[in-house]
């Protein structure tokens, strides 16, 4: 069930452009036309005693320079997957990046040495875990911890390291960054510890930065500081932001297009008005009739019937189908293709195809079912390989 209410409603109900207003400070939209990270057809999964767990099925969308793109999903939907394989940090075994690519300015990660693709993590993609207190180490300082990756990315030393560090601090809007930098994480508060983490992910100017729930452990007052001051480092720098949430209230105050995640897969993206005002993938309907309207008075808040399904045990089809109330034999025999609604709006459902698995070409058909790996396979050849290496 998702979070908390949904904010920004206009008096006729609808969703309006935050382009267009400058509401509670979070600004106009910043957006540019060059797309600085892609994912094609990304597939990232884990190998476990109950099978093969299909994390991120055939995941693709894109980023904007200056755009913040919203993922949102149930829990085990595959977003944060899918943002530890962008920095390639799944921890192998048990998971393995099968397929797919993804193309951070004009390079696909997926190709690269692991030496390689430490120069680029950090450099040009960062990411803010959800937890600040377990994602900074208790033993070192701020000043150690944030120069760490200026350190080894820009090679600063001396006067210049501390110049960047508390620069990097300010950024953060972090007060007396001089003295708080000499600071150990238990020292601060819960959101003084996530800018200090926001810190460490900027500091070395990425170009994408990957945003897992920040505001989770953070309480609403915060996090709206938090939230506004994302949104004026993007201003200032052109980062482009992919903001994993349950929220949909942060959803419609921070993102400018939504991809709505079910099962490993990206079920619809498009612009956030057009999410909001016009769903058209059934999921994506149900999780906005989850959110609570302050306009409505009710006796039972909507929840989504049943469970997502074991991604090591996906049903034939569509996996959502056992929930949606529109599901017809065809959502259970194969995997609806993706549709064009509209300009950069798109989703996977037969509804939108009447559905008439006629109306497909049978090649895109066969492309959009689930595929299966020999990931046993390979991760056998992989662990002797590392044996051999290690021998």
């Amino acid at each position: 069930m998702v979070d908390s209410p949904e904010q920004d409603r206009a008096e006729s109900g609808e969703y309006t452009d935050r382009a267009d207003t400058d509401r509670d400070g979070f600004g106009p939209s910043t957006v540019q036309d060059d797309v600085i990270l892609e994912l094609k057809n990304l597939r990232t999964y884990f190998q476990t005693s109950y099978g093969t767990v299909k994390a991120v099925d055939g995941v693709s969308y894109y980023v904007k320079r200056g755009e913040t793109l919203g993922v949102v999903g149930e829990s085990g939907s595959g977003k944060s997957v899918t943002a530890l394989s962008i920095m390639r940090l799944v921890p192998s075994p048990p998971g393995y990046i099968v397929g797919g690519e993804v193309i951070l300015d004009g390079q696909n990660v997926l190709d690269l040495s692991d030496g390689e693709m430490a120069k680029i993590r950090g450099s040009k993609v960062g990411m803010i875990l959800q937890d600040p207190m377990t994602a900074l180490n208790p033993v070192f300082n701020i000043e150690n911890q944030v120069g760490e990756a200026i350190r080894i990315h820009q090679k600063l030393k001396g006067q210049s390291l501390v110049d960047k560090i508390i620069h990097s601090l300010r950024q953060v809007r972090i007060p007396a960054a001089e003295n708080r930098m000499k600071d150990y994480p238990h020292q601060l508060s819960g959101g003084m510890r996530q800018r200090v983490v926001g810190a460490i992910s900027i500091s070395c100017a990425p170009i994408v930065l990957i945003a897992d729930e920040p505001t989770t452990a953070l309480d609403v007052t915060i996090q709206a500081g938090y939230l506004r001051l994302l949104k004026e480092i993007q201003a200032e720098t052109g980062v482009g932001i992919i903001f994993i949430t349950h929220d949909f209230g942060i959803v419609a105050k921070m993102c400018d297009r939504v991809a709505i995640m079910y099962a490993g897969r990206i079920v619809e993206t498009g612009d956030v008005r057009q999410i909001f005002n016009d769903p058209a993938h059934p999921y994506s309907e149900a999780l906005l009739a989850s959110v609570p309207k302050l306009e409505e008075r009710t006796q039972r808040l909507y929840s989504i019937e049943g469970q997502p399904p074991p991604l090591f045990d996906l049903p034939p089809g569509c996996p959502f189908a056992p929930r949606c109330e529109y599901a017809q034999d065809v959502c259970r025999e194969a995997y609806p293709v993706r549709v064009e609604i509209g300009e950069e709006h798109t989703a996977s459902c037969w509804k939108l195809l009447d559905f008439d698995i006629s109306k497909v070409d049978p090649e895109e058909l066969a492309a959009a079912q689930s595929v299966t790996v020999n990931t046993a396979a390979e991760a056998q050849a992989q662990s002797e390989e590392a044996e051999a290496v290690a021998d």
